[in-house]
C-alpha cells in the first residue's frame, strides 16, 4: 500500500468533526504551499516571461475585457 493509500484510509476513519478540522487545516496548508511556489517563481524570474507576454498581447490589442 502506498503512502497516499494509507492516508486515504486514515482520512476515511475520521469522525465528521475530525474531518472538518482536517479539511480546514489542509485547505490552509495547500494555500500556503501554493503561495510559496508563486513567490519562488516570482523571485526566480519565471513569472517575468509570462507577465511580459501578457503586456505585449495587451499593447498589441490581442486581449479582451472579461
Amino acid at each position: 500500500m502506498t503512502k497516499i493509500e494509507q492516508l486515504e484510509q486514515e482520512i476515511k476513519k475520521l469522525s465528521p468533526g475530525e474531518f472538518v478540522s482536517f479539511r480546514d487545516w489542509f485547505t490552509k496548508y495547500d494555500a500556503e504551499v501554493w503561495d510559496a511556489q508563486i513567490e519562488n517563481d516570482v523571485h526566480s524570474g519565471r513569472m517575468a516571461k509570462i507577465a511580459d507576454k501578457a503586456l505585449t498581447d495587451y499593447h498589441e490589442g490581442k486581449t479582451r475585457a472579461l
